[in-house]
């Protein structure tokens, strides 16, 4: 009452409280069912009236998202969220920039593969993972998911554990972690906050097995988040539709 002494001002809701005799409108007769909604007088009164201010209805909501950030970061899962947010991400900006100073080519020397290597990608994804050709198809399909960094980041640490000149050692390890640690590097692959300590320490003084936890990681991370996909792609189907065509000709 004060404020309508003082400015003349008259909520709008307030008036046709007075007025209105038809239907309560959708959305705010759900709020009133449920017992959940505030009047506009209360949410005045309980704001200051004083200062001449209205909050409005989308302000008393409670903020959701809020809630969904403090379950995702109790989830034992937040390594495989991360990934994804830094793959949407990726797919919004399409970058395409090169690292520093690649240590692996662009792809891997290997023989085509035959129909039986085929079938066993599908069994484990370790059987994958030890075949040249499987790597390089997987490595396709990361590319077209924009997370092809976790093969070649996984590649550049077995390329590494092949070192053992210290000088060589000390070069790979301080562009391994430009390319694929640091937050700066659009390659930058996901890990937690212990295994960047650790690596972190570890750069003192870098050896063969500097990234091993890390590689560790990105591995479990491939195998959870991606091989799945990888299998129902259409890279991998037309490999064995192929591969069944064949044998059946022959």
């Amino acid at each position: 009452m004060c404020l309508r002494k003082r400015s003349g001002f008259r909520p709008p809701d307030l008036i046709n409280a007075k007025i209105y005799t038809g239907p309560v409108p959708g959305e705010r007769g759900g709020e009133l069912a449920m017992g959940g909604g505030r009047s506009e007088t209360s949410a005045l009164a309980g704001t200051g009236g004083g200062r001449g201010t209205t909050t409005t209805q989308n302000s008393q909501r409670p903020n959701a998202c809020c809630f969904c950030w403090c379950c995702c970061c109790s989830c034992s899962c937040l390594t495989v969220r991360n990934e994804e947010e830094r793959r949407r991400r990726r797919r919004r900006k399409r970058k395409s920039q090169d690292t520093k100073m690649e240590t692996i080519p662009n792809c891997e020397a290997c023989t085509k593969p035959s129909v039986e290597e085929v079938r066993l990608w599908s069994q484990s994804f370790d059987k994958l993972m030890k075949n040249p050709a499987g790597r390089n198809v997987f490595r396709e399909f990361l590319r077209t998911e924009y997370s092809e960094e976790n093969m070649l980041f996984w590649l550049a640490c077995e390329d590494l554990k092949q070192e053992i000149n210290k000088s060589s050692i000390e070069e790979k390890a301080r562009s391994i972690y430009e390319d694929y640690i640091s937050i700066l590097s659009p390659k930058e692959v996901s890990l937690d906050s212990r295994v960047r300590e650790v690596i972190n320490r570890r750069m003192q003084e870098p050896t063969p097995h500097t990234f091993e936890d890390a590689q560790l990681q990105i591995y479990t991370l491939m195998h959870r988040d991606s091989y799945p996909r990888f299998l129902s792609s259409s890279i991998y189907k037309s490999l064995t539709c192929s591969g069944s065509r064949t044998s059946s000709e022959s």
